[in-house]
This record gives structure tokens, sequence and C-alpha cells, in this order.
């Protein structure tokens, strides 16, 4: 019944924008920290960015500082990623995801991952 889907996700040259949507269903995004991670292929699952649940305290991995934009739309259910400048290392699969357990953010992922979706591709090139 907990569901995602993510989108926004396209082929851009560097240095160009995309916005990343997560709509969430059979929950309600208020009440869980979210993060974003991506994957690219042969690399490990990093998180990118978590946005925490009371006062939504935003975290970012290093590499997205000042780039991108975690976002959360309660009347929409939906958590945003706004990615500026983008790399060409930034190539990857994007998901969104909550961890029931510990329900917080670990720097710019959580502790565990309990939920996510089928994710969005972002490919950067020129």
């Amino acid at each position: 019944q907990v569901s995602f889907v993510e989108s926004g996700g396209g082929r851009v040259q560097p240095g160009g924008s995309l916005r990343l949507s997560c709509a969430a269903s059979g929950f309600t995004v208020a009440n869980y920290a979210v993060a974003w991670f991506r994957q690219a292929p042969g690399k490990e699952r990093e998180g990118v960015s978590c946005i925490s649940i009371s006062d939504g305290n935003t975290y970012y991995t290093d590499s997205v500082k000042g780039r991108f934009t975690i976002s959360r739309d309660n009347l929409k259910n939906t958590v945003h990623l706004q990615m500026n400048s983008l790399k060409p290392e930034d190539t990857a699969a994007y998901y969104c995801g909550i961890d029931t357990r510990l329900n917080q953010c670990n720097g710019a992922g959580l502790y565990g991952m309990d939920y996510w979706g089928k994710g969005t591709l972002v490919t950067v090139s020129s």
C-alpha cells in the first residue's frame, strides 16, 4: 500500500537543471523523514539529500551542496528535488524512500530503507 512514483528525470547537458518529484501514496510524507538517493551503474547507492520531519531541516551530500534543494509539499504529499548546475557525475537513477524504524535523517540519507519507488533516470551529458 505504500508506494512512491518518482518523475522528472531526463537527459540534460552539463549545467542544466531538472526538478524531480516523489509522489507518495499509502502514507503521509509530513510524518516521515524522506530521502533522495541515487545509484549509477556499477556504483553503490548514495544518499543525496534528506528532509526531516518536524521543522523540515535539510541535509545534502557534499557533492551536491549548493546545487540541489530538497523540499516537501504536504498538500500534494510530494517531495521534490530541484537539481541545478548538473554535472556528468550526477548521472544516475534517482529514488526516494523512507525508513519507518528510525524515521530520521542520517546525514544526507537514512539509517535504513523500507520503501522506495522505481526511480527516475537522470542523464547528464554533452
